[in-house]
């Protein structure tokens, strides 16, 4: 067989074997931990802490500013020793209790969907009082907001909740 036809049979077997192993999963799952190192007043206290922080696209701790999935996940991780996903996708996607509007707590995410479409594009943290922190955009700071307003209003998708309410939490 000549030098051609070899490295032509060879490129073959190697795409149709490498077609053959198993894709890797379309949508990684995420499960919350069963028991957290903090509470969701932890949770809520950090996350009003850090009102006033630079937003920054990708930041991830108060010296660097935050987008909005990094404030999330920093607010858990510190307050509660609890490991999220990065994106506000896979927050979205995390196994764990889905809340209706009128039974969130604080500490739950909320999901909207900013760019239209009813893709998720923006998260918060519910603080009560129908008010949630977040890190909204370019040039603005981690800040509250309200979900009455008429924005938010049309574009909240839905909500999560991460760490069980204190009631549930001391019963066995």
């Amino acid at each position: 067989m000549r030098l051609p036809a070899r490295l032509t049979l060879l490129v073959l077997v190697a795409l149709l074997s490498a077609c053959a192993g198993n894709p890797p999963p379309q949508n990684p799952v995420y499960t919350v931990p069963l028991q957290a190192n903090g509470s969701a007043e932890d949770v809520l206290f950090r996350a009003l802490g850090l009102v006033g922080t630079p937003y920054r696209y990708g930041g991830n701790t108060p010296d660097s500013g935050f987008d909005c999935s990094g404030l999330i996940g920093y607010v858990y991780r510190d307050a509660a020793g609890v490991q999220l996903p990065r994106s506000t996708r896979e927050l979205l996607a995390l196994r764990s209790p889905r809340v209706s509007r009128d039974a969130l707590l604080a500490g739950d995410l909320v999901f909207f969907a900013t760019s239209g479409g009813g893709q998720v594009s923006h998260a918060g943290i519910y603080v009560g009082e129908g008010r949630f922190v977040h890190a909204p955009s370019t040039g603005g700071t981690v800040r509250l907001d309200s979900l009455s307003t008429t924005y938010w209003q049309k574009s909240y998708l839905d909500a999560k909740r991460i760490l069980a309410p204190a009631s549930l939490a001391s019963h066995p």
